[in-house]
């Protein structure tokens, strides 16, 4: 069958495919709808993902924020869904308006996701060598190196070590000063 549309008409730019990738359910509840100053606190702190940007700080402060807004007969994991493409702009808004129409379906598919993109395996890796070949500063006092050894730990929550490898890592991370003191403090031998 013969296409039987006008020049006109097969020149004329498509209107579909605009579609959100975020998608959320109809909310039961009525006379629902997201305050205008809810979206304005949302773009206040917008991440951006920039390469020293990191999307689990983004999440726990999303996480924050979104965790005391309740509306009753609404889902937190609605609110998130509907909130978050506001927390973003940049880098991190690209990469959402990149995803395919309908790909989000849940709150922790879209984490996932977001992770997944603004945090990329050789990030990851770069962090890992950083925790597992962490050293105390010359000039650094023990509180010091423990608040830089928790900043490294938080910078990549997926990490994978194991509690007693993380403070068998910092302890022999410690100068000798601060190894005798932890182990007087625990009164013996720490390793």
């Amino acid at each position: 069958m013969a296409d039987q549309r006008t020049m006109a008409e097969l020149l004329r730019a498509p209107t579909e495919g605009y579609a959100e990738a975020i998608v959320v359910l109809p909310i039961l509840a009525k006379h629902f709808k997201l305050k205008h100053s809810l979206i304005n606190m949302m773009t206040s702190d917008q991440f951006f993902g920039l390469e020293k940007d990191n999307p689990h700080d983004h999440i726990r402060w999303f996480n924050k924020i979104t965790s005391i807004i309740k509306y009753k007969n609404v889902p937190n994991s609605a609110i998130k869904l509907m909130l978050f493409a506001f927390s973003i702009t940049g880098a991190a808004r690209r990469w959402l308006e990149k995803e395919p129409p309908h790909s989000v379906l849940t709150w922790e598919d879209l984490v996932s996701k977001f992770i997944n993109e603004l945090f990329p395996p050789s990030r990851t890796t770069n962090l890992r060598n950083e925790i597992s070949n962490f050293e105390q500063r010359f000039v650094e006092s023990f509180h010091e190196a423990w608040d830089r050894y928790n900043d490294l730990l938080r910078a990549c929550p997926h990490h994978g070590f194991t509690e007693l490898h993380q403070l068998d890592t910092f302890y022999n991370a410690l100068n000798p000063t601060d190894k005798d003191s932890l182990n007087f403090a625990a009164g013996g031998d720490f390793e």
